[in-house]
């Protein structure tokens, strides 16, 4: 029996193949279609044009009900996929095909079992022309620049019409027939005096209160007040220095990251707590936040440091709620990069277990740039460390005043996710999410915003005694 097992293709082994789940993560960076096996699969593919379809040849499949759920789980605002069917194209092979929105260059690649996970099928698809990032990112400021300046000019007409209003109704008062407009004239010995008129033309006789928009003087002509133009905001929005925080909210998608007790996942209120960050950095002048992810799906550790260099971030912040071997390990933590090993053996264990994430959230190691990896790993340099000490010992010190620290100083170890070489880069482990009573924490959304404010509060007094270089930036 043995000797038969042996002379088995993989078209045979994977005969039988039993669908456990199938699962699709859509974002703006690309969409990612799993489906897990408790045995290997076995795929081809190709791509046809007119409309742009991708199509996918399973062996070794029957259609199942599991299968069939695929085509519910694409979801009309996926940027990438405009519809998935699915069928029994030959015996035991089942076909999937993919109708595209946009020109994609698919990615196809089967993932060993780790953590909770069997075998896994993966196709990513990404789009063939990448956004600039750092463009994306000033018209965002800029859109943002320009609603909040229509808004106030908006609030400022509404004003002007008041006035203006007032104006012609205090005018109609001096016309033939009217009631006198004169301090005194027509009026009751109880009654309040009559409010000072402004015609809109000539000057009147005596003092008068300067009414808004018109210069001080006697004989000064009246002038409405005039909000900046959007042109003029625009070019001074490129003239200011902008400071670019990468936030990076820790797993996502297929990697969960920690569970806590009650089954709080570390990929939801990390991403929760990056989100809340964001808007506070974004409504500081001068300052703009990139997040690695913004909705629930995994990036590969190496891209997360791509993105942040892709935007020139000026700092980048990974944050965290990890899990420890015991649950009474409890208290938040700040990293730094490490060239000499771990300060201790705890910061060690988490750095391992960080960089672990690739293989559970499924990182395409065939894909993987060589070059930047060398990049990543030879170039992390003194100076980085010692902007990165700083920047953590801000953020470390307002946290502390949230809650209790699980050390009272910054440590270092090898994270992954630290090594861009001129970046100053921290790992924030907000709290033990494997601790039940950080796990409450963590789910309340008043000790949410508490860390948010630490966090923003660190950060800007850090570059307001660390400014970066000043640098223009421009469309």
């Amino acid at each position: 029996m043995g000797a038969a097992v042996l002379l088995l293709g993989a078209r045979d082994i994977a005969f039988g193949a039993t669908i456990i789940a199938v699962r699709v993560w859509p974002a703006a960076d690309y969409t990612r279609v799993t489906i897990e096996s408790d045995a290997p699969l076995v795929e081809r593919h190709f791509l046809v044009a007119d409309p742009g379809r991708l199509v996918i040849d399973v062996e070794g499949l029957e259609l199942s009900p599991e299968l069939r759920e695929l085509v519910g789980k694409v979801k009309p605002d996926d940027p990438f996929i405009e519809r998935l069917r699915v069928g029994q194209n030959l015996p035991r092979v089942v076909r999937l095909v993919i109708d595209l929105k946009q020109p994609t260059a698919p990615q196809l690649f089967t993932l060993a079992p780790v953590a909770a996970y069997q075998h896994r099928l993966v196709f990513d698809l990404y789009p063939t022309q990448q956004r600039d990032p750092l463009l994306a990112l000033l018209r965002d400021k800029e859109a943002a620049e320009q609603k909040a300046a229509k808004a106030v000019q908006d609030s400022l007409g509404e004003f002007i019409g008041k006035v203006e209003k007032i104006e012609k109704g205090q005018a109609a008062q001096g016309a033939p027939g009217a009631t006198p407009a004169g301090p005194n004239a027509g009026a009751s010995a109880n009654a309040p005096p009559a409010a000072p008129t402004f015609p809109s033309q000539g000057t009147p006789p005596g003092p008068q209160p300067t009414p808004p928009g018109v210069a001080a003087g006697p004989t000064a002509p009246k002038q409405t007040p005039s909000p900046p133009s959007a042109a003029t905001q625009a070019t001074q929005a490129k003239l200011d220095r902008l400071i670019v925080v990468a936030l990076d909210p820790g797993h996502g998608g297929e990697d969960p990251g920690a569970i806590g007790p009650s089954g709080l996942r570390e990929k939801d209120v990390v991403l929760a707590i990056a989100l809340q960050l964001r808007e506070r950095i974004n409504a500081t002048p001068g300052m703009r936040a990139m997040l690695t992810r913004d909705a629930d799906f995994f990036v590969p550790l190496q891209d997360r440091v791509r993105k942040a260099r892709r935007v020139q971030a000026d700092l980048f912040v990974s944050i965290h709620a990890d899990a420890f071997l015991t649950p009474k390990a409890r208290g938040a933590s700040v990293f730094a990069l490490s060239q000499n090993g771990a300060t201790s053996s705890a910061a060690r264990w988490m750095a391992d277990r960080e960089n672990a994430a690739d293989l559970v959230g499924g990182a395409n190691i065939k894909a993987r740039d060589p070059a930047v990896l060398r990049t990543l790993l030879d170039m992390s340099t003194t100076a980085q460390i010692n902007d990165s000490m700083k920047v953590g010992s801000e953020v470390l010190g307002h946290i502390g005043k949230v809650g209790k620290l699980h050390k009272a100083q910054v440590e270092q170890a090898g994270f992954a996710v630290l090594k861009a070489p001129d970046i100053p880069s921290i790992l924030v482990e907000t709290a033990f999410i494997s601790n039940p009573e950080e796990e409450a924490k963590l789910r309340d959304p008043k000790y949410q915003r508490q860390l948010v404010d630490a966090l923003a509060t660190g950060i800007k007094r850090y570059f307001a005694k660390n400014p970066p270089l000043t640098r223009q930036r421009t469309l």
